[in-house]
């Protein structure tokens, strides 16, 4: 515990953004630089709880209230070493989780909850600047190998736990460069691609060889996978998007979020001179209202969008925690993102029902209806029918688990209702060797999950190599069976 009153008496203040005008004018994080002495009076807010139940919000098992502590007394160096006990990336949660770990503190309980992200990140990315986070290669090498498909955050937290227990690793990644979502889903305004980058080049000196534009199971088979490879780690997420099959889908114009955004990010990192798909004097219409909708909200915001809205099925979410979501669970309430302060319509309860097109083919506009929930079921209002007008449209309505892969076939892994990789307590598919972890596994979640299952994983396979394993366990996956 750092300030015992501090909880009482210091407000909640959060990582400032800069202002919209200046940050819609580039595409760099919209984050202004954090003064220490702010973050050391945050830190002090983290009161003794006596049972942190940020822990138990948190997927990695953070240990926030030791960090809270370091910082709070001025020793950030110790602080990064208990950050990054527990996770691989700070510098990448501390952007982009949305904080279960905020929802599920204790202070929340009488007031607004301890800024744990804005301390979470301000600590890694101090670490990043004063040098202290350097590569740790493994002591001696097991002679074990171990293929990870797929260089988002599940499989780069895998592959680098294994690297670091001396298991030779290798990431293949089909995209050009590594880092899945993160480099190509994820726009520059959230992270700057500088930062995964320095991670990636901390990995290769640890061992850890990238193999990119290689599409396993297309240009090298399952079969020569497992012959090389003494395991294999299927970490491809979950990417497959959900469509919307209603009458003008197939107009010009309509595009899915996935279509959208990696192509944006190809020019924002200089892969390409003009964006593929450009919202520039356009009316756009943003289908979903989630993270990658807000996504999409902020690109479109500064390619010089004319106008747009997005639209989400469901009602205007309380700001509130409803009586049905209690402490210390994560709450649907209305959150407000950077994309969001930067302009555009939100429009909730409507459902759409046409797409409408001009003479050429291309998308002029959308049929919308107004819903209610009525005895738990989605029902349309009559009489509530309109037009939106619309030149360009961008679904981001979700996901629906792994992309249908030829790996997947020929590795004859078993596969849920739902279409994710089927595993055991040991993240082991029903095939001896083949683990799988993230999203692959569990449906498209949250990166913070994602690294928590890569870490997870990785265990189990230095657990199946060994008969034992000294890497660490996250809480959230401590129930399933290992010998340690």
């Amino acid at each position: 515990m750092g300030d015992p009153r501090g909880f009482l008496n210091t407000p909640r203040k959060i990582t400032e953004r800069r202002p919209v005008s200046v940050r819609l004018q580039d595409w760099r994080e919209v984050y202004q630089e954090t003064d220490p002495r702010d973050v050391r009076s945050q830190a002090g807010r983290c009161m003794d709880c006596g049972i942190p139940f940020c822990h138990q919000g948190c997927p990695l098992g953070n240990f926030i209230p030791d960090w809270n502590s370091l910082v709070y007394s001025d020793d950030w160096r110790e602080a990064s070493e208990r950050l990054h006990a527990t996770n691989n990336f700070p510098e990448f949660t501390g952007r982009l989780c949305p904080a279960p770990c905020e929802t599920a503190c204790v202070v929340g309980l009488i007031g607004e909850p301890v800024a744990i992200k804005f301390v979470e990140s301000s600590i890694a990315d101090r670490a990043w600047q004063e040098g202290w986070v350097s590569p740790q290669p493994a002591p001696y090498l097991t002679g074990k190998t171990v293929a990870v498909v797929g260089s988002g955050p599940a499989g780069l937290a895998c592959a680098q736990q294994l690297a670091r227990a001396g298991h030779t690793v290798a990431v293949y990644e089909r995209a050009d460069k590594p880092g899945g979502l993160l480099r190509y889903g994820i726009p520059e305004f959230k992270m700057e691609k500088s930062v995964l980058d320095r991670r990636l080049a901390q990995m290769q000196a640890e061992g850890v060889k990238f193999r990119t534009g290689v599409d396993v199971g297309v240009d090298v088979s399952a079969a020569e996978l497992r012959q090389r490879y003494d395991a294999v780690v299927l970490a491809q997420g979950a990417t497959q998007w959900r469509d919307l099959p209603i009458p003008g889908r197939e107009s010009a114009g309509i595009y899915q979020a996935m279509e959208f955004l990696p192509a944006s990010n190809r020019f924002t990192q200089g892969d390409l001179d003009k964006p593929p798909i450009s919202a520039k004097d356009c009316d756009v219409v943003i289908l979903g209202g989630g993270d990658t909708g807000a996504d999409c909200l902020g690109t479109v915001h500064r390619q010089g969008a004319r106008s747009v809205a997005q639209l989400e099925i469901l009602p205007t979410p309380p700001k509130e925690r409803p009586i049905s979501q209690p402490w210390p669970t994560y709450p649907m309430v209305y959150r407000t993102s950077s994309a969001h302060e930067e302009g555009g319509e939100r429009i909730f309860s409507v459902s759409t029902r046409e797409f409408l097109k001009d003479e050429s083919g291309r998308v002029r506009g959308l049929t919308l209806v107004e819903v209610e929930i009525k005895d738990g079921r989605l029902q349309e209002l009559p009489g509530t029918e309109r037009e939106l007008k619309a030149d360009m449209v961008l679904l981001a309505l979700g996901f629906t688990g792994p992309e249908g892969s030829p790996l997947i076939e020929q590795l004859g892994v078993s596969l849920d209702e739902r279409g994710n990789v089927v595993r055991d307590e040991a993240y082991q598919t029903n095939v001896d060797g083949v683990f799988v972890c993230g999203d692959a596994g569990r449906g498209q979640s949250l990166i913070v999950w994602a690294i928590a299952e890569g870490r997870s994983a990785a265990a189990h396979v230095d657990n199946f190599f060994r008969g034992t394993t000294e890497l660490p366990i996250p809480i959230s996956a401590q129930s399933r069976s290992l010998v340690v």
